[in-house]
């Protein structure tokens, strides 16, 4: 399979008491955007699908603060995420 047709994965995580922007944890293409997704369901992180941010950010550093261009739509993404972590709190 070619790279550019490969699974591609990027993690980020915002801890704002340590970072001003949220950070590149992981990224990889192929065996390792999969192990990548793996763990963030056995840890019950949810998963956005969105090919064209994962582009953009996977053309960054690890350990990088996303720039300041991209965080309005990764604000919609961290938002979207604690809706769902409290409607699963809501259920449980």
């Amino acid at each position: 399979m070619s790279s550019e047709h490969q699974k591609k994965a990027v993690a980020i995580r915002y801890n704002p008491d340590i970072y001003d922007a949220p950070t590149i944890t992981a990224k990889g293409a192929g065996a390792v955007a999969e192990r990548i997704m793996e763990r963030a369901r056995e840890h019950g992180v949810p998963v956005q699908k969105d090919k064209s941010l994962v582009e953009v950010l996977a053309a960054l550093d690890l350990n990088t603060q996303i720039p300041p261009e991209l965080y309005q739509v990764v604000a919609e993404i961290l938002a979207m995420v604690y809706k769902m972590e409290k409607k699963t709190e809501g259920s449980i």
